[in-house]
């Protein structure tokens, strides 16, 4: 083993611990008002750029990714509540983030890409 392929073992095993970290931060983020989803994000977007070209970067691409897509629904959805449809959005929105966090998760456990 060389010392090239110790250092890219320990930079996997980091990012494969900051992956699980960033996903249980935004299952933490519900109760704590999404303060935990803030600090998972700047996570992702510190390690996105050091793990390009790994598996890693798929699973911080996600965290990125459904905080966006969470984030842009969820404004136009807030509205929508003063007509009704707005709380079956927020609904699926909540299953929809829930299923690619604990996705995410399940597959950064076992060392495997998101996608």
């Amino acid at each position: 083993m060389t010392a090239d392929s110790v250092s890219a073992s320990r930079s996997d095993e980091s990012f494969r611990g900051t992956a699980i970290i960033a996903y249980v931060l935004y299952l933490l983020g519900w109760p704590s008002l999404h303060l935990a989803t803030i600090v998972a994000l700047v996570l992702a977007y510190v390690q996105r750029g050091d793990a390009r070209g790994t598996i890693w970067e798929s699973h911080f691409t996600n965290v990125i990714e459904t905080f966006s897509i969470s984030l842009i629904v969820g404004v136009v959805a807030i509205p929508l509540c003063f007509v009704g449809i707005g709380f079956v959005v927020l609904a699926v929105l909540l299953v929809w983030f829930l299923y690619r966090t604990i996705k995410g998760l399940i597959r950064a456990v076992d060392g495997r890409p998101y996608a």
